[in-house]
């Protein structure tokens, strides 16, 4: 009894250790993946994940989908604002420029992080 228990033991520790070992390439794959990406991508990916800058919830952008109509379309923003300060300071906080804005101050309040908003701009500048 004690060699089958022995052996249970031994064998749940080797596929333990197995799977831990297959997980690895994974993992270590998907941060070069990460580490990879542009900071354009990386803003891309932040302005359309829906718990983070969510900017797909009311505005049009190329590639996005089920874009909301409330803000404006995000097209042209070079054009729009040829300053990125100025572009900046419009997602950290609209109703500076405009009190009565619906965009929530996203920096202000601390929904996104600064880097978050450093990246976002950075793929919103490219539109």
């Amino acid at each position: 009894m004690r060699k089958t228990a022995k052996f249970i033991s031994t064998a749940t520790a080797i596929a333990a250790l197995m799977g831990s070992l297959s997980l690895a390439p994974i993992n270590s794959a998907y941060a070069a993946e990460k580490k990879a990406m542009t900071p354009v991508q990386k803003g891309k990916k932040l302005a359309f994940h829906k718990k983070k800058g969510n900017c797909l919830a009311c505005h049009k952008i190329a590639g996005g989908k089920m874009a909301g109509n409330m803000g404006p379309p995000l097209i042209a923003m070079k054009a729009r604002y040829p300053d990125k300060a100025k572009l900046r300071a419009q997602i950290w906080d609209a109703t500076k420029a405009n009190a009565n804005s619906a965009m929530p101050p996203f920096g202000r309040h601390k929904i996104l992080s600064e880097k978050d908003i450093d990246l976002i701009v950075e793929y919103i500048y490219t539109l």
